[in-house]
């Protein structure tokens, strides 16, 4: 592995220009047809170690932690010093001291010397002391460290068109840099698929603006498709024994939500027991500029109510005189001149559908040949230059296969 890893190191240089000659290859042999563009992208962990990652304040901590623990292994040799015990410390002993001292000293320097990470909104975004590119990602198997690996994949015959990687379990950064890649290979009429971890408001305008055919998904693209009505009832169903309470143990009491609750149009709502509650009539917004109402029950209405501990957390502010309150969203009304409300209708169109139903047959059968039958299950490298040079790596040998199944050299290059 290390002498593998080290001769994809030197190759930094010379996979990218590789990866375009053999591009050109595949685009002289036809096959690339240019209809439609799918990009996804695949979680994959790194050489990072999960544990020393943090935010500065995260890690400052953990390094008082590990000189406290060192502290402590000190202060029980003195004690023993103290009974006349003059022996020196245990050879692993004393390697698990300095191992502290030494991992503790790492993390003061990291500290020192790089500055903290910062979102999109400002909100400072976790820090890794063995790989600071990288980043803490949640998957479905878990949460690891390493990159998101981008692939621009064409629906012909599943070239790769744009590779890259980011260290960020954001995606939606990467929408528009993967297209520009694409770029020499994308013609006006290019349709470009994502799913909707790619999808903001700002990414829809942009393709909006530029004129780019495009079809992105957006978080509530499913619960709009009556084709999916009844996906829950394939999904396994959760382990009974992870539910299960130990002997004595309360059950969790499920509460009512606005879910519920029966609003009118009068101001006034009805909650599950069937008492009235009303609102001043006050419409407010939230910072996204989403309408809302609250409603209130009396006090004299949920102090005799039977289903009290299914609606109220605890008990009630003496002489209040307001019992449960319940707050109504109200949707967002539509403007069908918005970018992202064309994109919603587009998608959800007949033909919309039939197009982006094309996505996941295009791109995931490619994530599946390199991670399967590959064998790229996780990086070998750290640093964000290195990590994307074996992506690349792997998505050139992607691509010559597929010039290898397809017979290079039967069709004469233009």
């Amino acid at each position: 592995h290390t002498h593998i890893a080290k001769f994809v190191c030197s190759l930094s240089d010379q996979i990218k220009p590789l990866f375009a000659q053999v591009l050109i290859t595949c685009d002289a042999q036809g096959l690339i047809g240019r209809d439609m563009f799918a990009i996804d992208g695949v979680k994959l962990p790194s050489n990072a170690s999960k544990e020393r990652s943090g935010t500065h304040a995260e890690l400052r901590h953990r390094a008082d932690r590990l000189d406290k623990a060192a502290d402590k292994i000190l202060a029980l040799h003195q004690a023993q010093d103290k009974q006349g015990v003059t022996e020196a410390l245990e050879p692993k002993r004393q390697a698990q001291l300095e191992a502290l001292r030494k991992e503790a000293a790492r993390t003061r320097e990291f500290l020192a010397t790089t500055p903290k990470r910062a979102g999109s909104k400002g909100k400072e975004l976790k820090s890794n002391v063995t790989d600071p590119q990288s980043a803490k990602m949640a998957t479905s198997k878990g949460v690891m460290q390493g990159y998101a690996a981008q692939a621009a994949v064409d629906n012909a015959n599943q070239i790769i068109i744009a590779a890259d990687v980011i260290g960020s379990g954001s995606e939606q950064a990467m929408l528009l840099p993967m297209i520009e890649q694409a770029s020499p290979y994308r013609t006006p009429e290019t349709l470009v698929t994502a799913d909707a971890g790619y999808h903001s408001d700002a990414n829809i305008a942009q393709l909006m603006k530029q004129g780019i055919p495009a079809m992105v998904a957006d978080n509530q693209m499913r619960y709009r498709d009556e084709r999916f009505a009844e996906q829950d009832k394939y999904k396994d169903k959760p382990d009974p024994l992870s539910e299960k309470k130990a002997t004595g143990q309360k059950k969790e009491v499920k509460r009512f939500g606005p879910a519920d609750f029966r609003f009118n149009d009068d101001n006034t709502a009805t909650c599950p027991a069937g008492k009235l509650m009303t609102s001043v009539g006050t419409i407010y917004f939230t910072a996204n500029a989403q309408p809302y109402q609250r409603y209130t029950a009396k006090a004299t209405d949920c102090d005799a109510c039977a289903q009290r501990k299914h609606c109220l957390k605890g008990p009630m502010k003496p002489n209040d005189g307001r019992g449960r309150s319940v707050t109504r969203f109200e949707p967002k009304p539509k403007e069908d001149t918005h970018p992202s409300e064309r994109m919603r209708q587009a998608i959800d169109s007949p033909k919309g559908r039939q197009l982006y139903s094309q996505r996941f047959g295009t791109v995931e059968p490619v994530f599946a040949n390199i991670r399967h039958n590959k064998g790229l299950t996780r990086f070998n490298h750290r640093g964000r230059a290195k990590v994307n040079t074996q992506w690349n790596l792997y998505c050139m040998v992607h691509n010559i296969e597929k010039l290898a199944k397809t017979g290079i050299g039967k069709q004469r290059v233009q």
